[in-house]
């Protein structure tokens, strides 16, 4: 089981970025989190088998239709940190 933090940034808000995150989490088995960051970005949590948070990473660079994605900033959480369980959107 690995955990990372990713930070998206681009034109990652407004444009149904979220919830992308969250139906691409959820078809790949994912739990984590999802939220807006007030500088515009775009933070997840995600736990889950390495190859299946790979593949979403490549999900999450492309982004839905309408964002723009310029980058990602990825962190690997140490392992003894809490066990996620579904996904969710945080406010």
């Amino acid at each position: 089981m690995k955990t990372v933090q990713i930070i998206v940034t681009g034109r990652v808000q407004g444009v149904g970025f979220r919830y992308f995150t969250v139906r691409c989490a959820n078809d790949l088995g994912l739990c984590g989190w999802v939220r807006n960051l007030p500088d515009g970005s775009v933070e997840t949590a995600i736990q889950g088998q390495g190859e299946k948070i790979e593949e979403m990473i490549r999900l999450l660079k492309q982004g839905p239709g309408a964002a723009n994605v310029s980058g990602l900033e990825i962190k690997e959480i140490e392992s003894g940190s809490e066990e996620l369980s579904g996904f969710a959107m945080r406010f």
